[in-house]
């Protein structure tokens, strides 16, 4: 199942060592099969507050995510935007295919 990488970004900003990091990150998914699906748009808030952007990647698994996100060549950069940009990060499976939100909600009543 795939799984994702979702960094909320608070205070995106540049500088040299952010700009290090964007040239650095991409070898650092190769060996895990990650990929950037969203990558720091402008995003148009439509319930709650949201300061800032956000990125995801997709990779084939979480087990892959959370070897990538241990990764020695990841947690050597990593500090590269962590020392410049306050965020949160997270990892997470998505949905198996076919996925249907109604049967969930089914599934949950049933359970109570």
């Amino acid at each position: 199942m795939t799984a994702y990488a979702l960094a909320h970004l608070h205070t995106p900003t540049m500088h040299d060592d952010v700009l290090t990091y964007l040239e650095r990150i991409g070898a650092t998914l190769a060996p895990f099969g990650g990929a950037f699906i969203v990558h720091g748009p402008q995003v148009e808030v439509r319930e709650g507050e949201w300061p800032g952007t956000v990125v995801i990647i997709a990779f084939p698994d979480l087990d892959a995510a959370r070897a990538w996100y241990d990764s020695p060549a990841y947690q050597e950069i990593l500090h590269l935007r962590t020392d410049h940009i306050a965020g949160s990060a997270i990892l997470f499976d998505g949905v198996r295919e076919g996925h249907d939100a109604a049967k969930m909600a089914a599934a949950i009543r049933a359970e109570h």
